[in-house]
């Protein structure tokens, strides 16, 4: 190659830009390139000659390759920069600005270096003075630059690239052209003269201006407006939603399919629940929206958490499932058959004998067609394949009834209806038998724009009507099974552009990215006779789905939508929400011109269990939550005065404002009342020392007398006329009464009183404000100071309030007991934190009660999804001090379900998906640590630190440990009916043993009673063994499923002699891969004609009517797994499976939503 492979095209301005083009070139310069990369020529052709510089035709042929994305050529343009003095040049020249597509352009030259002193660098750049730069301008150019000598122009040296010129990107080329130390005074490869000689060089620009035809040709996407430049919005990937994105992008530019959601009557439920409602939404917003839309609300009601989010799924499944969903929500509308008659056409299997007279056949409706791309070239070729008839002759004669016996017959499928809007399934996902797994097939596979379906279709279809069809979309993969990225090319016009929707970027696309680059295969090389001894490089991306729209009803599948084609409701929705979203714009523009204040009420107060005067952080509709309003910043606090007072419905003269502040111990206090009513509320706020709340905080004081003149009588700081403020020797105290025989906290309101008075003088006062007219004989007023929550200290009755410390804003809690509940207590001493524990429900002292308060957890229980009766014990949450034991917290929920403590097992729940995680084991350990593992972890992080699942277990926990758990599907009604189930079995036990527990867990007939019952064990869906009566409990293998099942009664007499008469059956949806379901054991009759054998696999399966006339049966074979043979009527399945391991598969749809390997199936719930 005659440049260095290493040399990037850049930009000399540092900016993170495109690489060179590579150049198929059969000249490779020594010493730079890895000999594994050197092309070898053709034996039969010889070297070309190395062409002069002004050989400019020769040149561009060379050094312009062909671009991978074949835009079309606007002009070639050649200039030469003669130079003189090469290395007397300044650090930065620029060459002569020509011409080339209508644009100026000049060479940007770096003689010494860009940012590195031993190279040369040059560049392409446009020829605009920076303030004559046309806005919005670019300009797409293939340039090469080529730096040789004047006076012998077979030596020269070049490098090649494209860009995309914009007024932001103005220059591109090569930052270490070529090293200083090649360039002068050393002859110059194959030459006896420099490549620079005499100090001169010219530099020839060879520029190829092409076609931007889409807009976004070598585009960086910038600032780019999808909506702006295409008309048209994406949609957002929440992680792995790529393929959900390019299905719905597919159904929505089906114009007659939007039109028909719109139609689906969901006014009477706006539920975001319904995915009818969800789907109605998006395709109005990829309507109306500016910007990308989420598909958040539709995941949502399809019931899909964050797991299912990253997760790729099947494409096909989710599009059948969606069209399931859409088709059940339009039932009893107008739109009932609409869906149908889009979407589905109908296909006919039949069997016809060639000399007789004799027909067996079966019409089958389809919403879609799987293709095969394996060993076909091209979209015509599969439809061949499909419909490719088969010779039955010679001993595989068909049997053609009593009537004609055996006789050859062609066996085949035929179209009999394709349907307005066909979706075809190519199948570039294939299982590979030798390498045990599903691989992506890149083969070369082309569809065309147009074809004719008709030469698929049965002869005795009516032709009158064209059954031509056009492309309307192609659905693409890129990567190969186990990463790969999905988008997809919709054509929304009968005629006009396509366009790329890939997620949230939208663009125009040309004919050739459609097709030619969605074929897969192998890249295009370069022409010429080098061949590559490297593998050819295939495409990552390929069609998968096909969308074609019959072309007689183009306009009625492509009819108009606009936006009063959408429910009317749906429309005044989003006129809300939009105003409500402008409005909170606004409210967040405006939010530093506001503060807000939490208001303390005397109501609020004695609403208010806990400590403290409230609890700042509540919710509004919490009780004892403080009230709250919000200002301007700069109003004053008078208003802020009116404005409560006119709340509350009294006179603002009688409202006085306290400003609260954090104390050093942490508890939120009255500080002083606010008396300048001028100030404003941000210098209130201000004042507020040691603020952690970005809200004022006050106390609202309500005077309870007036004088004459209506003005408030303030027992403490009073205002004096020359507007001082005087502090008397009354202190500000808030009382508490703690409810010994309610159990809860009370506040009752506040007092003035002297510091100098004692603590029992406080005693009457209360007895008033309680209304309490006087105690019993034996009982006491005790009273504790609620210093913080973790600190409540009694007061001694004969100390001063001054002696006893307290100030403004201190809290008080009494509470009425009697003598021996006060020795009991012992007033004055401290419990310690065990007994706190151990006491009950019932508190008898308010120091006990404020550590409840501390240490109290609201804790909800559920019980196990899969270990317990849900109905049987409901939910509930109970409020538990975190300092009990695990005995204890059994007895409190025994206490609450009525269940033995001794019969209860624990789970943490999981944070992320609400699951139960491993059981809590029994220990000493306190709730506390049960709820909030010590250590920091992320398993202990992600754990709920305020939930737990229960299990009710049939023996003790302690018996149960020395029991092994088999996890166990009981199936009954054939398999159409599962139970899953724990079974505890002793250890030592047999299989004996745990038939017998399986029979007492589920309360079943014993096998005395109603037969035998067999325990075999599955694997990935497929059976695996049956295990024997005297199997050790022990070495059931916990990666296996295990099934038991009563033994049919056309079973029961096979004797051990007559087993290998069994064939394995499963279950799989189109791929023998993609198994579900139950595997069973099925009894084979020889001689039998399958029609029988279906009648006696109905039976057996318990799968009834059109469920299972739905089913194909096939024979699958482990030396060819992916392709079934299919059973006819009249086929022998004895003599068809004649391998021990040939199986039975049952080809039917997934419609299970179990968990398997820990990924969800694909499910739909809206």
């Amino acid at each position: 190659m005659d440049g260095i492979h290493n040399i990037e095209a850049a930009s000399p301005n540092a900016m993170m830009l495109d690489q060179p083009e590579e150049e198929h070139i059969s000249i490779v310069e020594p010493n730079t390139t890895d000999p594994e990369d050197v092309a070898e020529i053709n034996a039969d052709s010889a070297v070309p000659p190395r062409p002069l510089v002004t050989d400019y035709e020769a040149m561009r042929d060379l050094i312009l390759p062909p671009l991978q994305e074949e835009p079309p050529i606007l002009e070639d343009k050649v200039s030469t920069w003669e130079i003189q003095g090469f290395r007397a040049m300044n650090k930065k020249e620029r060459g002569p600005v020509f011409q080339a597509g209508g644009y100026p352009w000049r060479i940007l030259l770096f003689p010494h270096g860009n940012n590195s002193s031993d190279q040369c660098s040059i560049y392409l750049e446009h020829g605009y003075e920076p303030n004559d730069v046309p806005e919005n301008w670019s300009c797409c150019v293939q340039f090469s630059l080529v730096l040789w000598n004047p006076n012998d122009p077979s030596i020269w040296f070049h490098h090649t690239a494209h860009h995309r010129f914009t007024k932001e990107e103005s220059d591109w080329g090569f930052t270490r052209f070529l090293e200083a130390r090649k360039m002068f005074n050393v002859a110059w490869e194959n030459s006896n003269r420099p490549i620079v000689e005499n100090d001169a060089a010219n530099i020839t620009a060879f520029v190829r201006v092409v076609e931007d035809e889409t807009g976004v040709l070598w585009h960086n996407f910038n600032h780019y407006d999808s909506k702006k430049e295409t008309g048209y919005v994406g949609l957002k990937n929440q992680g792995a939603t790529c393929y959900l994105n390019s299905l719905l992008q597919s159904l929505y530019f089906t114009n007659a399919f939007r039109k028909a959601i719109y139609g689906i009557p969901t006014q009477q439920n706006e539920s975001m629940d319904d995915s009818a409602y969800t789907l109605q939404r998006l395709f109005y917003q990829l309507q109306t929206s500016p910007v990308a839309v989420s598909t958040n609300e539709l995941t949502k009601s399809f019931g899909w958490e964050q797991k299912h989010i990253f997760e790729q799924q099947d494409v096909q499944e989710l599009s059948r499932k969606l069209m399931e969903q859409m088709e059940n929500k339009m039932k009893g509308t107008e739109s009932e058959r609409v869906l149908p008659q889009m979407f589905s056409g109908e296909v006919k299997t039949y069997i016809s004998c060639v000399n007789v007279p004799y027909e067996s056949s079966r019409t089958e409706e389809f919403w879609d067609i799987q293709l095969n791309v394996s060993g076909q070239k091209n979209l015509l070729d599969s439809f061949q394949d499909y419909i490719q008839v088969e010779r039955l002759e010679g001993q595989n004669q068909y049997a053609a009834g009593d009537d004609y016996g055996n006789q050859d017959a062609d066996k085949g499928v035929i179209f009999l209806r394709f349907p307005d809007v066909l979706h075809l399934q190519l199948k570039r996902f294939e299982y590979d038998m030798m390498r045990d797994l599903m691989l992506k097939i890149n083969d070369r596979y082309e569809f065309p724009e147009e074809f004719d379906a008709s030469q698929f279709l049965s002869k005795d279809v009516d032709r009158s009507e064209s059954w031509e069809y056009q492309l309307h979309g192609v659905l693409v993969h890129s990567g190969d099974l186990n990463a790969g990225h999905y988008y997809a090319f919709m054509k929304p016009e009968k005629e006009g552009w396509w366009y790329k929707y890939d997620d949230d970027k939208v663009t125009k696309a040309t004919r050739r990215e459609v097709l030619e680059e969605n074929f897969g295969g192998p890249y295009k090389t370069n022409r010429g006779q080098l061949v590559q001894k490297k593998p050819e490089a295939m495409r990552p991306n390929s069609a998968y789905m096909l969308v074609y729209i019959r072309k007689s009803r183009l306009d009625k599948i492509l009819c108009p939508v606009t936006a009063a084609d959408a429910p009317a409701h749906l429309q005044r929705r989003f006129e809300e929400e939009h105003a409500a979203r402008e409005a909170k714009r606004k409210e967040r523009e405006e939010q530093h011109l506001y503060l807000g204040v939490k208001a303390i009420t005397e109501v609020t107060f004695q609403a208010h269990g806990g400590t403290d005067l409230a609890n700042f952080e509540a919710t509004s509709d919490e009780p004892g939550a403080p009230r709250y309003y919000r200002f301007l910043r700069t109003a004053p606090v008078q208003e802020v005065v009116n404005w409560v007072a006119n709340d509350l419905g009294l006179s603002p003269n009688r409202v006085r404002l306290w400003a609260m502040v954090n104390r050093q111990n942490k508890t939120i206090r009255p500080d002083q009342p606010v008396m300048d009513f001028t100030q404003t509320v941000e210098e209130a706020y201000s004042r507020a020392t040691a603020h952690r709340d970005p809200a004022l905080r006050v106390w609202v004081e309500v005077a309870e007398e007036v004088n004459a003149d209506g003005v408030a009588v303030w027992p403490a700081y009073p205002g004096l006329p020359n507007g001082a403020v005087v502090k008397n020797d009354l202190i500000l105290l808030f009382l508490k009464w703690f409810d010994v025989e309610a159990q809860c906290l009370k506040g009752v309101g506040h007092v003035y009183v002297s510091k100098e008075k004692k603590v029992e003088e406080l005693f009457p006062i209360i007895m008033k404000k309680m209304g309490w007219e006087k105690l019993g004989s034996d009982e006491k007023l005790m009273l504790w100071e609620e210093i913080k929550p973790n600190m409540i200290d009694p007061l001694k009755s004969k100390i001063t309030l001054k002696s006893a410390e307290l100030q403004d804003g201190d809290i008080i809690c009494f509470q009425r007991v009697t003598p021996e509940k006060k020795s009991r207590l012992g007033h004055g001493d401290k419990q310690s934190s065990d007994e706190t524990a151990k006491s009950g429900d019932r508190y008898e002292d308010a120091r006990e009660y404020y550590d409840f308060l501390l240490n109290k957890r609201t804790v909800s229980f559920r019980a196990h999804p899969s270990k317990c009766d849900g109905e049987l014990y409901p939910a509930f949450d109970m409020v538990l001090n975190t300092k009990i034991n695990y005995d204890k917290l059994c007895e409190k929920v025994g206490e609450k379900l009525g269940v033995d403590p001794t019969h209860f097992r624990f789970y943490t729940v999981n944070a992320s998906s609400g699951n139960p995680r491993t059981h809590v084991k029994r220990g000493n350990q306190s709730l506390f640590s049960i709820l909030s593992p010590p250590g920091y972890g992320p398993l202990n992080m992600n754990q709920m630190n305020n939930a737990l699942y229960f299990e009710v277990l049939d023996m003790s926990l302690t018996e149960l440990e020395s029991k092994k758990t088999i996890k166990l599907t009981w199936v009954s009604e054939g398999i159409s009916k599962e139970e899953q189930v724990d079974v505890l079995v002793a250890k030592n036990g047999q299989l004996e043993d745990l038939i017998e527990s399986l029979v007492r867990k589920l309360k079943i007939p014993s096998e005395e009673e109603a037969g035998r019952i067999r325990v075999y064990e599955t694997s990935n869906h497929k059976f695996y063994r049956e295990l024997e009566r005297s199997y050790p409990v022990i070495s059931i293998n916990d990666y296996t499923t295990v099934i038991a099942e009563r033994v049919p009664a056309e079973d029961a007499d096979v004797t051990r002699d007559e087993q290998n008469q069994y064939i394995s059956c499963f279950h799989f949806q189109n791929e023998p891969s993609r198994g579900h379901g139950i595997p069973f054991k099925f009894l084979v009759k020889a001689g039998e004609r399958f029609a029988d054998t279906k009648r006696r696999l109905e039976a057996r399966t318990g799968i009834k009517g059109k469920s299972f006339e739905k089913i194909k049966f096939a024979v699958v074979r482990r030396a060819n797994f992916s392709r079934p043979q299919y059973l006819n009527d009249d086929d022998i399945l004895w003599e068809v499976a004649q391998n021990s391991d040939d199986s039975l598969g049952l080809d039917h749809p997934d419609r299970s939503r179990t968990l398997r390997n820990g990924a969800g199936d694909l499910f739909l719930k809206g």
